[in-house]
């Protein structure tokens, strides 16, 4: 049986440092790169984030409908795809305003993602029974295989 890799997600929220979005991207694109896939760059906000990013990026007046536009000028995910432009990997912009496990999960399920990317920072196990984690519930729900990138600590 021949299995193809056409869709590659790489899941981003505010919560990620720019250091460990490019430690994400270099994963993802040593995947993408050589199955020729396409790269979907997925940025979550909340509901509060998404009228702050909207107002500063000169997106006055936008609603969620407008996410993946309002998102896809956001500095974290127009660095991203200058990288991902340079070597010539193809990718789109999915914007969402939710929580990001819930978003990151539909959108790889809406793309027909065949991996999805994530990160996380490190947590003690109490941290993570109290609080849950984000990383956790893309990895259990995730429609399609999960590579974890483990954060670098500050």
């Amino acid at each position: 049986m021949e299995s193809t890799l056409d869709t590659v997600l790489v899941a981003l929220s505010p919560e990620i440092t720019d250091e460990n979005a490019d430690r994400l991207l270099d994963a993802a694109m040593q995947v993408a790169g050589p199955a020729d896939a396409t790269v979907v760059l997925t940025y979550v906000v909340s509901g509060e984030e998404f009228l702050d990013a909207a107002e500063r990026l000169g997106h006055e007046g936008a609603s969620r409908d407008d996410a993946d536009e309002v998102l896809a000028d956001h500095e974290t995910v127009t660095h991203l795809g200058a990288r991902l432009d340079e070597r010539g990997i193809d990718y789109v912009v999915h914007g969402a305003v939710g929580q990001v496990a819930e978003e990151v999960i539909a959108a790889a399920e809406a793309e027909g993602a065949d991996q999805v990317f994530v990160s996380g920072r490190p947590r003690s196990p109490t941290g993570k029974a109290v609080f849950g984690s984000t990383a956790q519930d893309i990895i259990l729900d995730s429609p399609c295989p999960v590579t974890y990138v483990a954060a670098q600590s500050d």
